[in-house]
């Protein structure tokens, strides 16, 4: 049963070219948005996450992060290319293992999706405080700006852009591709500018201990900065919409995952060799101290208090604190204010690409239809918006971003895994099939892409491991509870009723 029901990839590609999007989208338009998707909380944010975690290290841990990536994404290209559909490692799952394992993805990707708009809400809100503080000298209390993990009540912040978000992608305010390639130069502007000023600088000292809590330390970063790179599958999300999509989802996605982690490794090198180092910050009595903790806060709280610098993995918003401390306290605002307006694009992306899963299993009967139904004057899933973006807002309102990003990297590892496995199933019971872009040497590649899938899900933290199996039971009784009964595919329907039409084609950048 669990490898039964399995949508002929025939009938998913004519569902999608009778009920599919417009196709507007080209190679470089691909590659923006994926690199629009990708540059955002990780590297503005986590960079003081990984250093707790991992010290200087964290120049490995963004290359484990990122070779795990780069498989996956040729695994993914493959994929993409033979079923150029909306739906990513859903509809692959579907058309290969199943629909009880697309399910599982499927609701997976929601811990990527909507989780992951979460934590870069809170990411948003780090850089909303220090620019309110850097520019306006206005301070505002931390009850407002940090949950309860930090001392605070609720970050109105991240409450703020997370409905702001939701609001405008309900009434359909969405730009088109060459505003979000303008949104994402401003963000490679702001990462080139922090090399340009903070490498010339660096001091080789600040590299060692280079590893000062080992290959576990290293590892737990990767687990946790592997939420830089989320986001480079969102353009298979688009695939549907993508002119050509044989040959330009696959240019989309590595092109932008080689860009950003050459962005990330330079960007990291720049952080460590500042005056702040990269050291973790130890407790009273030495001992280690877990990344968004309230232990953490009080002795950043107390070593500032004493006069010191905030050091490096305080900050929350890192990058524009180190180029204050090496001197060029205004050229850290305006990065910080690239930051703050480019952010949001993030977000809007993520819940983007949560809406056009929801569309498709919605499409394929797992969803009750009314929650993908489509507003008649807006276009939009306007139901499924308001019910995504209220629980993304409430997650952003009390949890920290490390949290967030551990809880959705645990479902985008799961999807990755599964994306992977088809590939190698696929070629075994489908070899002849048309495929525009071939996995290279795809029974190493693959199994590359599930090992370390594996390896970074186990050194994320207890709870984060534990989060994925827990919504993957809930997954399972609403399952079994609705989406067996209602599937298109178990009522011998591959094809779908005549129904609203879909979202407008439109992809989103920023606003």
């Amino acid at each position: 049963m669990i490898f039964g029901r399995v949508k002929p990839l025939d009938a998913i590609l004519a569902t999608a070219e009778k009920k599919g999007l417009h196709r507007t989208l080209g190679a470089f338009q691909l590659t923006m948005l994926g690199i629009g998707a990708v540059i955002g909380t990780g590297i503005f944010v986590l960079t003081s996450e990984a250093a707790q975690k991992a010290g200087p290290g964290m120049m490995l841990s963004f290359v484990i992060a990122g070779f795990v990536c780069a498989v996956a994404a040729l695994c993914y290209s493959e994929l993409a290319s033979m079923v150029p559909v909306s739906g990513s490692a859903y509809t692959y799952t579907y058309a290969v293992m199943g629909e009880l394992l697309a399910w599982m993805v499927g609701w997976a990707l929601i811990l990527e999706y909507a989780v992951g708009a979460s934590a870069v809400a809170v990411g948003w809100s780090g850089y909303v405080v220090g620019q309110l503080k850097g520019w306006l000298g206005i301070d505002l209390p931390l009850a407002l700006v940090a949950g309860p993990y930090a001392g605070g009540i609720i970050n109105l912040p991240a409450v703020f852009i997370s409905a702001m978000v939701t609001w405008l992608l309900m009434i359909g305010t969405s730009e088109s591709a060459k505003v979000n390639a303008v949104l994402v130069a401003v963000k490679i502007a702001a990462l080139i500018l922090f090399i340009v000023l903070a490498i010339p600088v660096m001091n080789a000292d600040h590299f060692e201990p280079f590893m000062p809590l080992g290959t576990v330390g290293v590892f737990g970063a990767a687990a946790s900065i592997f939420f830089a790179y989320v986001g480079f599958d969102a353009v298979s999300t688009a695939a549907e919409e993508t002119k050509n999509p044989q040959r330009n989802v696959p240019i989309g996605l590595i092109a932008s995952l080689a860009v950003c982690t050459l962005f990330y490794l330079l960007v990291a090198a720049g952080a460590i060799g500042s005056p702040l180092g990269a050291q973790p910050v130890a407790g009273p009595n030495g001992e280690v101290l877990a990344p968004g903790s309230t232990a953490l806060a009080a002795q950043c709280q107390a070593i500032v208090a004493g006069g010191g610098l905030e050091p490096l993995p305080c900050s929350k918003e890192a990058l524009a604190h180190v180029l204050r401390v090496i001197g060029h306290v205004n050229i850290g605002n305006l990065l910080g204010l690239a930051a703050t307006i480019a952010l949001p694009s993030v977000v809007l992306m993520m819940m983007f690409g949560q809406t056009r899963v929801f569309f498709t299993m919605a499409r394929d009967g797992l969803l009750p239809e009314k929650l993908a139904s489509v507003h008649p004057k807006w276009r939009t899933p306007h139901v499924v918006t308001v019910v995504t973006g209220t629980a993304a807002t409430i997650a952003a309102a009390f949890l920290p971003v490390g949290k967030l990003a551990d809880y959705s990297n645990s479902g985008t590892l799961f999807a990755f895994f599964m994306v992977a496995v088809s590939v190698m199933v696929l070629r075994k019971v489908d070899p002849d099939r048309h495929r525009p872009f071939r996995t290279p040497a795809v029974w190493v590649i693959a199994p590359l892409a599930i090992i370390g899938c594996i390896s970074l899900y186990l050194s994320l933290p207890l709870l984060a491991i534990l989060v994925l199996p827990v919504w993957g039971a809930i997954g399972l009784v609403i399952y079994f509870g609705y989406s067996r009964r209602h599937s298109h595919v178990g009522r011998g329907m591959f094809d779908v009723p005549e129904a609203s039409p879909p979202p407008e084609p439109h992809v989103p950048g920023a606003f």
